[in-house]
């Protein structure tokens, strides 16, 4: 189910007092773990075989790991059994059409057979959660978890599990390990970062979207103002979506006395794409730093193996976010982008001379471009899109100025909260102003929505 539907409304309703009822007591972590599985069974029952698998596998490598000295053998299993749920689950299709497209153009008359199996929801991010567990074992950075049941909740736990944050068990498993204190501090601003998640995801991503969808369905059919125009506001629907699904997670595990880690921080004010990644998807970027980067090397071996590994690690990200080549592309261009910029961002001239709205103005333009990749159904559809952009003319796009509006107006709050007048926009009536601006918004003017977020498929 999803937090911006009816079904999770009642379900919540439910939940929370039960949970706050029994959070004394031994039946805490049962009841919680049950509510993330009844969540999770909600969109597909199969779903629960899955997951429950993967936890007790990793579960029973890291309880064998503690006693044995072939720690390492034990470690393997739990990164081959991962990565091949992976593996098969999200790339399975891809690699037999890729396989097949290679024999039919070496005139081999057979078909691979297609798996036919459909991505579980959330695969991805429980997935890397649960092995940087079991990496954080190995190298000694955690405690090993005695209990299954206060295990399979850290990797179930249903604010987070569709979609993240990705979270580390040096910050979840203690909260687990003690029973929450629940404040009416906690229920307020976890209220205030659900409506706040609510509102990005209706009022502001699912209304981008109308405009979004109709332009990237038939790019051949729009010329170069609704083509830019379309990638404009997807490069901020995107971002409304996944972070309005990071507050609503935020601010329901708050309520329930959780802290999940900040995964957004105004990533369209980056003044450098380093720092866009510093901001943007914060826990997956930083997973992919501590177990593929430094692994690697990082940037310890030379300028050149520090390339390779920042392409490699790009790359990977791309295809960790869809089976298509679009994303790989997509990963590729912003390892480019780090291969031409780096250095000029270390430079005395860039870091000083360069006005920082300038260097704002031109990270956004390198990562809106790069969204083309992203979005587009194809690379055709892409090529399409990007050379009508420099090639059609510039009819009417028919601007939708509602959406820049509503977008102005957050960058302008954006803006503001990283300047010198911060202190105003964290005035307590100016933060609840704002809150019951955006409730009375969804309540006279936002439809109702359905529609999944967008980083479910990924």
């Amino acid at each position: 189910m999803y937090f911006h539907t009816w079904p999770f409304l009642i379900f919540f309703l439910i939940v929370y007092p039960t949970y706050l009822a029994v959070k004394r007591t031994k039946l805490r972590l049962p009841v919680l773990l049950a509510a993330s599985y009844f969540f999770y069974a909600w969109l597909n029952p199969l779903y629960l075989v899955l997951i429950a698998y993967s936890t007790t596998l990793d579960y029973c490598v890291v309880m064998r790991m503690a006693k044995s000295p072939r720690r390492k053998s034990w470690l393997a299993i739990s990164i081959a059994n991962n990565l091949g749920l992976l593996g098969f689950f999200k790339y399975g299709a891809f690699v037999t059409d890729n396989v097949n497209l290679l024999l039919s153009s070496l005139n081999i008359p057979y078909e691979v057979p297609s798996p036919g199996m459909l991505l579980p929801v959330g695969l991805s991010f429980y997935i890397f959660q649960s092995l940087s567990y079991t990496i954080d074992y190995y190298r000694g950075n955690v405690e090993r978890e005695t209990s299954l049941i206060r295990y399979a909740t850290f990797v179930a736990l249903f604010p987070r599990l569709l979609a993240g944050p990705i979270e580390r068990a040096k910050n979840l498993l203690p909260q687990l390990h003690k029973t929450p204190k629940v404040c009416a501090q906690d229920i307020t601003d976890g209220l205030s970062l659900f409506v706040v998640g609510l509102f990005k995801k209706v009022a502001l991503a699912d209304y981008l979207a109308l405009y979004v969808n109709k332009v990237y369905a038939a790019p051949d059919q729009f010329q170069s103002a609704a083509l830019i125009l379309a990638t404009f506001l997807f490069a901020w629907q995107i971002y409304f979506d996944f972070s309005g699904y990071t507050d609503m997670a935020r601010g329901v595990a708050r309520m329930m006395g959780f802290r999940l880690m900040l995964n957004f921080n105004n990533p369209y004010l980056a003044a450098s794409l380093g720092d866009f990644w510093s901001r943007w998807h914060i826990s997956l970027s930083t997973w992919f730093k501590d177990y593929l980067y430094i692994p690697l090397g990082g940037n310890r071996k030379g300028t050149f193996n520090t390339y390779r590994n920042m392409f490699l690690v790009m790359v990977i990200s791309g295809l960790w976010h869809g089976a298509a080549w679009t994303f790989v592309i997509w990963g590729a261009l912003h390892a480019l982008g780090r291969f031409f910029t780096r250095e000029l961002e270390r430079t005395t001239f860039y870091k000083e001379k360069v006005p920082r709205l300038v260097k704002q103005l031109f990270v956004f333009a390198f990562v809106t471009f790069a969204w083309i990749f992203f979005r587009a159904e194809s690379i055709g559809d892409a090529w399409i899109i990007v050379t009508r952009i420099f090639s059609s003319g510039w009819a009417n796009p028919c601007c939708p100025v509602l959406a820049l509006a509503l977008v102005f107006a957050v960058w302008l709050y954006q803006y503001a909260y990283e300047s010198e007048v911060k202190w105003v926009l964290e005035l307590r009536p100016v933060r609840v102003g704002i809150v019951v601006a955006m409730i009375l918004y969804l309540a006279v003017f936002a439809p109702s929505s359905g529609q999944a977020f967008i980083y479910l498929q990924f």
